[in-house]
C-alpha cells in the first residue's frame, strides 16, 4: 500500500472514530476517503470540517486558498434526499411548488486541514469572511434551501468553536450594519462528494469570474487568538508561530466603501473586485488600466454600492462591472477572460445610438455625406466613441469626395485588418484596435505617402479638438508656487 493510501486510511478511521464516539451518524466512505491529504501529514495532524457558502464552485476555490487548507471537496450534506446533482436541484423545485416537504441537501466542500499549520477558528474565520451568512436559503443570485449557508461539525469541541466564532462574527457584522446570521450550525450527518464534474470546476472551466469575497467585514482578531487562532510552535515541520488566519488580507483594514457624492452621478463605471482575483487583475491590466473611455470608471473592493446608490441584485462574482446612472445600476457585466470586444460591445450598447450600433456592431454603413465630421479640418484626434483610444489625426485627413471622412493613414496600432489586403484594390474591412467595433474599409487609391484611402464611418468616430485637450491639461495642471 502506497503512503497516500496508507493517509487516507488512517483519515478515515480517525473521523469514523470521532463521529462514533460522539453519537453522530458514522462517516461515509465518501466523506473520508476522497480526502486525498498530502502523503507527509500525520493522521494526528489532520482535521476536516463541512461548510456551506453557496454554490460550492467558489466556495472550493476560496476555502481551498486558505493557509493550512490540504484539501477540498464539493459535496451535498444533511438532507433527507439522493445525493446527486439533479436529485438536488429536483427537490428544490418541488419544495417550492409545495409538492415535497423533505430537507434538501445544502451544496457544501469539505474542508480537510493540517492542525500544524492552522487551527478549526483559522478556518472558520475565512468561512465567515468568503461569504454571506445573513442571507438566509440564498447566496447572491442563487436562491433555494440547497443555497443555505451551514457549517457541519464532528465532535462537540467543532460544535463549541462553531458557535463561539458566529458569536464573535455577528457582533462585527452588527457594527457594519448587518443583520442576524442565518447559518444552519449542527453535527454533521450526511455526505455525499458531488459529482467529478463539480470538482475543481473553476479550474476546468476558467469563465472569467471569482467568487464575491463575502461582506467585506474581517473576522475580530482579538477573537480569532481567544480561540486558538495561532499555529502552534513545535508540532511538525510545517508548525509556525504567526497567526493562522484565512488570508493575508484577513488582518487587513476593511476596505473602504465608495460614496455616491464622490463620483460621477450622471454615468459612472464600478469595477467590483476581490483581493485575489486573477480575473479582477486580467481586466485591469488589459482594459481599465489604459482606460480613455469617456465614462469614469472607479474600482473597489467593497461589496457593496456605492453609499446613496441602488444596486438592481447582490453581486455574486467577481469582477463584476455596474454601470450607474443618476445613482441607479442599469446594466452589469459580470467576469473576464480576456474578451475585450465583449465587454466594450456591452458598454457600446449603452453609450451609442441606434444608428451607431448598426455600424459599430454590425458592419452597417453610413449613406454617404450623411455622416459626421465630413467637413472637420480643426487641428485633433479621432477617437473610438466607447473606448475613447485615439484612431486618426487630423492631417492625415482628406478630401476623397466619396462622402465619407478618409485618411491615408491612422495612428500606430489604432486600427486591426480583417480580410485579404488585395493589390487590385479590393477593400479591407478595417477595426478599432481597441474595442473591435466595425470603422469602415482601407482601399489603395488614395493620396501619397501611403496610397491608402481609409474610408470611415464618421458616425463611430468622436472628435476632440487639440484646444480642448490643452485646456483640460491646463485645467489638471498642479499650480506653480513659490513664485
Amino acid at each position: 500500500m502506497n503512503t497516500v493510501s496508507t493517509t487516507r486510511l488512517a483519515l478515515t478511521t480517525l473521523l469514523a472514530g470521532a463521529l462514533a464516539a460522539c453519537g453522530q451518524a458514522p462517516v461515509t466512505p465518501a466523506l473520508a476517503s476522497a480526502m486525498a491529504p498530502k502523503p507527509d501529514v500525520p493522521r494526528e495532524h489532520l482535521d476536516a470540517v463541512v461548510l456551506g457558502m453557496g454554490c460550492f464552485w467558489g466556495a472550493e476555490r476560496r476555502m481551498g486558498a486558505l493557509p493550512g487548507v490540504i484539501d477540498v471537496e464539493s459535496g451535498y450534506a444533511n438532507g433527507e434526499v439522493p445525493g446527486t446533482y439533479s436529485d438536488v436541484l429536483n427537490t428544490e423545485r418541488a419544495r417550492k411548488l409545495g409538492l415535497t416537504e423533505k430537507r434538501n441537501h445544502a451544496e457544501v466542500v469539505k474542508v480537510v486541514f493540517d492542525t500544524r499549520a492552522t487551527t478549526l477558528a483559522a478556518v472558520l474565520a475565512g468561512f465567515w469572511e468568503n461569504h454571506d451568512p445573513t442571507q438566509g436559503d440564498r447566496q447572491g443570485n442563487d436562491i433555494g434551501s440547497n443555497y443555505r449557508s451551514a457549517i457541519y461539525t464532528h465532535g462537540d469541541a467543532q460544535l463549541r468553536i462553531a458557535q463561539a466564532t458566529k458569536s464573535a462574527f455577528q457582533t462585527a457584522l452588527a457594527a457594519e450594519g448587518y443583520g442576524a446570521i442565518t447559518t444552519e450550525i449542527q453535527p454533521l450527518t450526511r455526505y455525499i462528494a458531488a459529482e467529478d464534474y463539480h470538482q475543481d470546476y473553476l479550474v476546468k472551466n476558467p469563465d472569467g469570474y471569482c467568487g464575491l469575497g463575502g461582506t467585506g467585514v474581517k473576522f475580530p482578531a482579538d477573537a480569532l487568538a481567544k480561540l486558538g487562532g495561532t499555529v502552534p510552535t513545535s508540532s511538525g515541520p510545517t508548525a509556525a508561530s504567526a497567526p493562522a488566519n484565512a488570508s493575508p488580507e484577513a488582518t487587513a483594514a476593511r476596505p473602504a466603501r465608495l460614496v455616491g457624492a464622490d463620483l460621477d452621478a450622471t454615468r459612472q463605471l464600478v469595477v467590483f473586485e476581490a483581493a485575489d482575483c486573477a480575473f479582477c487583475a486580467k481586466f485591469r491590466a488589459e482594459v481599465s488600466d489604459g482606460w480613455q473611455s469617456p465614462v469614469a470608471i472607479v474600482h473597489t473592493l467593497d461589496p457593496r454600492e456605492p453609499e446613496g446608490w441602488t444596486l438592481e441584485k447582490p453581486l455574486f462574482a467577481t469582477p463584476t462591472i455596474v454601470l450607474f446612472e443618476n445613482g441607479k445600476e442599469v446594466s452589469r457585466y459580470t467576469g473576464y477572460n480576456g474578451d475585450k470586444a465583449r465587454f466594450w460591445q456591452w458598454l457600446g450598447f449603452r453609450l451609442l445610438t441606434e444608428e451607431q450600433r448598426r455600424i459599430a456592431f454590425d458592419s452597417g454603413t453610413e449613406r454617404p455625406f450623411t455622416g459626421s465630421h465630413l467637413d472637420e479640418t480643426r487641428p485633433g484626434t479621432f477617437v473610438d466613441p466607447i473606448s475613447g483610444a485615439p484612431l486618426f489625426r487630423t492631417d492625415t485627413k482628406f478630401e476623397s469626395g466619396t462622402g465619407w471622412p478618409s485618411f491615408f493613414q491612422p495612428l500606430p496600432g489604432a486600427v486591426t485588418y480583417h480580410g485579404e489586403l488585395s493589390l487590385a484594390g479590393v477593400m479591407t474591412e478595417v477595426r478599432s484596435a481597441s474595442s473591435g467595433i466595425h470603422l469602415g474599409h482601407v482601399f489603395h487609391d488614395g493620396p501619397p505617402p501611403t496610397g491608402k484611402r481609409y474610408c470611415i464611418n464618421g458616425n463611430v468616430l468622436k472628435f476632440v479638438p487639440d484646444e480642448d485637450v490643452a485646456t483640460e491639461t491646463a485645467t489638471t495642471a498642479e499650480p506653480v508656487t513659490g513664485v
